[in-house]
């Protein structure tokens, strides 16, 4: 018997061997189409092939598409585990021509394949074909499919439509009769919907262009899609028509039975296929960068985790099983998709604390739930509020109270429910109104409450699609803007980082079929993300579908200095302390700035062993893992909270570095921090961290200033080039270079003191022929010079202080256009006389103001040396009272 990896890989040989290219699956969340929450179909990575907007190397590709249908208009979730074909997670395999082959190739391909290589019985295969076309008719009918076995569609069923315009096309599907004992009739037929002709193989012909007006053109470039899912082919090669019986079903359905200790096949298998179905599902989207959370992408993987875990609560699962259960997953499916196995330790931890959280509070929600029904009347549903009440406080989303309920024969009032939702929204927004936030702001809760939050997915990309759900003009929403107008522009999804938690806001631009901006910043208010923009070119119209693009360079600098903050704040933490803590930071493009708690300078030589265990760490070159956690959970394992943020019940948990005694469970870890923010994949993308200041940011903190990167580098050539240069001008080598400095410095002041003692001499010369005065009982010495500072006219001052042994001096002194005054008064005089109050009276006179020091020396300075007479007359005047 053939496993599904074998039909897996029998079909993408078989499709390589006629010159197709076997491309690997895209990740489960889509990067070109905004209308998807998941990618549902193979041909959603190829959508822009279709279309002309983009080309590759090739014309012919294969697939093996992972798929996941569990939210929006594709959401199987309720019927998975009680039908024998629903599924959460699927594999559709397919092939595509892009503009190559058409019908007369597509079709024969399909035929080959099913008949010649997988060998089902041609007369249990019936075709169907769009009503209209006669060419694919044709092609069936000379293949040997007799007349009666080729089904004409007159619905849409058989007719593709990318949209409500654009390319467009006729089916062709393969159908397999399971046989009698089934019920259920062929397509076209009342009795369609039946489990006996189930559809294994759908092509469609792309050749057609619809417009608004509903005319109809064909396509220049005519291409094939089709897909045949796996699961299906793989239960009919089985012997089955049950997709649960398949290989890869069966190992995972006694993985669970074996962690559970049920029986796999009993009045219990209803459990053990939704935990095989979520586990695929959960597993695959988490390896894609999916984590749970209570919006967008995340929320619909946490329902999925917890519809599988209270599935697993009614096996009677003491603890939490979903993590056991990996390892079997990646040894059915790791060689196909090795992003499992990459993965494996991320999967199987988010998934081991997601049921650790939810077993707290599901037996709770359950006995509410059970408290609740038993006083229900009969055939009643649950009240609304008693649902909202589970979703609000226990954390149960309405299918999964739906699914229980579902088991018991009952439901519930929807109406009720979407009430107490309303009721909760008005109380949001009046704690918003009333929150102290700028008036202008509720628009954007306006706007969150009618569209939805946006989702950020750029820690995976920097690239996506995304829908213009509003564009706001001067605090208003419009419908269009227009080349050279500034406007801020919410998508659904976005890969451009909001400012927050200390780094910079994204820049890029956004492109629309009509036009293109330019994004200046981005930021986000009540979780919406609001790109600032200014119209390049065209107009923009809400509604559009628009790419996105993050200015990858900025953003890779941007993450440099991120990354660089946490091994900065774990190294100072080892080098002054664990009273170290953050409070501020800035993560730019061009500079890191991290303000932290200490009550005194950085020395030098602290500074350099801080610089070089971050450079250690960066060199080291460790992967940065994120992963998602309570902040209970995250504060346990060691993680350092950032200052000024607000977490709510998940965080962020970054780690990076390996160190011999460190930080998490294996104590291990050099840096582990509570983040939302973007980082480089390994450590070695830093590059280089280089800090260029330390000082004073307030009262006991303080600030540092780096680089990395390529700024780093540019900051060390500089340096360098200057060093070059001041080794040529010295005539050193670079060894020499400090000793000749301090040569030289030594030189300078002894020179200075030199020529300082000169100038002293000199002035004493000059003022060699004033003699002191009698005031009032008090020798007085007054002189005016000229070419002394006021440094050296101190030590004037003093030595003729000295020489009169009681007294008082005033000396001014113009010194290049500079008047200088100093005095000063003997010992045995301050009790009676201030040097200070002769300063204060000679300023004024010089066109100074102020002056000061103390009883013995004081000094001012004016701006007139031509009034200093007036000076003296004026000091002179204090002395005589």
């Amino acid at each position: 018997m053939a496993s599904l990896n074998d039909i897996r890989s029998t079909f993408l040989n078989y499709f390589e061997r006629e010159g197709h290219t076997i491309v690997d699956s895209s990740p489960l969340v889509p990067r070109n189409d905004p209308t998807l929450m998941f990618v549902n179909s193979g041909m959603v990575q190829f959508k822009n092939l279709f279309t002309g907007v983009e080309k590759r190397d090739y014309v012919r590709a294969t697939t093996a598409q992972k798929c996941v249908r569990a939210g929006g208009k594709h959401n199987d979730l309720d019927n998975v585990g009680y039908t024998a074909r629903h599924h959460t997670f699927f594999e559709m395999l397919g092939n595509f021509s892009f503009g190559d082959y058409f019908k007369k190739d597509a079709i024969p391909f399909a035929w080959n394949l099913i008949t010649k290589e997988f060998r089902i019985p041609k007369e249990k295969l019936y075709v169907t074909v769009y009503h209209t076309d006669d060419e694919a008719f044709n092609i069936w009918k000379s293949l040997g499919v007799p007349e009666d076995r080729i089904i004409r569609i007159a619905t849409s069923d058989n007719f593709w439509q990318m949209g409500p315009t654009g390319p467009c096309g006729p089916c062709t599907e393969i159908f397999y009769d399971h046989g009698e004992h089934i019920w259920g009739g062929p397509p076209g037929s009342p009795e369609e919907d039946g489990d006996r002709f189930i559809e294994i193989w759908n092509i469609v012909f792309m050749q057609n262009e619809q417009f608004e007006d509903g005319s109809m053109i064909d396509l220049e470039m005519q291409s094939i899609d089709t897909g045949m899912g796996l699961e299906r082919i793989g239960a009919l090669l089985q012997g089955s028509h049950d997709n649960y019986d398949t290989d890869l079903f069966k190992a995972l359905i006694e993985a669970s039975a074996h962690a559970t200790g049920v029986d796999p096949f009993g009045d219990k298998n209803v459990h053990h296929r939704v935990i095989a179905d979520h586990l695929r599902s959960t597993s695959f989207l988490i390896a894609d960068g999916v984590m749970p959370s209570n919006e967008g992408r995340g929320y619909v993987l946490r329902r999925i985790m917890r519809r599988a875990m209270r599935h697993a609560h009614l096996l009677g699962a003491k603890d939490p099983v979903m993590h056991r259960l990996v390892p079997e997953l990646v040894a059915q499916m790791g060689q196909a998709y090795p992003e499992l196995a990459r993965g494996q330790a991320m999967i199987e931890e988010t998934l081991l604390n997601e049921e650790t959280r939810f077993k707290k509070t599901l037996d709770r929600g359950l006995k509410l739930l059970d408290d609740e029904v038993s006083g229900l009347a009969e055939g009643a549903d649950l009240p609304g509020e008693t649902a909202f009440k589970l979703y609000d406080t226990y954390g149960f989303p309405l299918d999964l109270t739906q699914d229980a309920l579902r088991e018991k024969g009952l439901g519930v009032d929807q109406p009720g429910f979407d009430a107490a939702m309303e009721e909760q929204k008005a109380r949001a927004r009046a704690a918003w109104s009333g929150s102290g936030e700028a008036a202008d702001a509720t628009i954007w809760f306006d706007i969150a409450e009618e569209h939805g939050v946006t989702e950020f997915l750029g820690y995976d990309t920097e690239h996506a699609e995304g829908q213009i759900r509003a564009l706001v003009q001067d605090g208003k929403p419009v419908d269009c803007v227009k080349a050279g107008d500034d406007v801020q522009i919410v998508v659904n999804q976005t890969p451009f980082y909001a400012e927050s938690g200390g780094q910079v806001g994204d820049t890029g631009l956004i492109r629309t079929e009509s036009g293109s901006v330019h994004v200046t910043d981005t930021k986000k208010v009540a979780d919406v993300f609001i790109h600032i923009a200014k119209v390049d070119s065209g107009e923009i119209t809400r509604g559009q579908g628009a790419e996105l693009a993050v200015d990858h360079l900025r953003r890779t600098a941007i993450r440099a200095n991120h990354s660089a903050t946490h091994l900065l704040h774990e190294a100072l933490r080892n080098e002054l302390g664990e009273h170290v803590a953050q409070r501020g930071s800035l993560n730019a493009p061009d500079r890191l700035r991290f303000d932290f708690s200490h009550n005194k300078a950085v020395s030098a030589q602290e500074l350099g062993n801080i610089a070089r265990e971050v450079n250690t760490y960066i060199r080291q070159n460790t992967p940065v893992e994120t992963r998602i956690m309570t902040p209970d959970d995250a504060r346990d394992i060691g993680a350092q909270a950032l200052f000024g943020e607000k977490y709510g019940d998940e965080v962020r948990v970054v780690s990076m570095g390996h160190a011999a005694t460190g930080k998490g469970a294996g104590g291990e870890t050099y840096s582990i921090e509570l983040c939302g923010g973007t980082h480089v994949k390994q450590t070695g993308d830093i590059g280089i961290c280089v800090i260029l200041s330390e000082g004073a940011s307030a009262a006991g903190i303080r600030r540092i200033e780096a680089l990395t990167g390529k700024a780093a580098v540019s900051h060390i050539e500089a340096e360098a080039a200057r060093g070059s240069e001041l080794q040529g001008m010295l005539k050193a080598k670079p060894e020499e270079v400090v000793d000749r400095v301090k040569g030289l410095m030594d030189e300078r002041k002894a020179l200075q003191n030199e020529i300082s003692a000169l100038k002293r001499e000199l002035a004493k010369a000059a003022g060699a022929g004033a003699e002191a005065k009698d005031i009032n009982g008090v020798k007085f010495l007054a002189m005016s010079i000229s070419g002394v500072g006021g440094k050296d006219l101190q030590a004037l001052v003093n030595e003729q202080k000295d020489a009169l042994g009681s007294g008082a001096v005033l000396i001014i002194s113009d010194n290049d256009g500079k008047v200088a005054v100093a005095a000063g008064v003997t010992p045995d005089l301050t009790d009676n006389l201030s040097a200070v109050d002769l300063v204060k009276a000679a300023v004024p006179e010089l066109g100074g103001k102020g002056g000061g020091g103390r009883p013995e020396l004081a000094q001012g300075g004016g701006a007139d040396a031509s009034k200093s007479e007036d000076a003296i007359k004026a000091a002179e005047a204090v002395l005589a009272g």
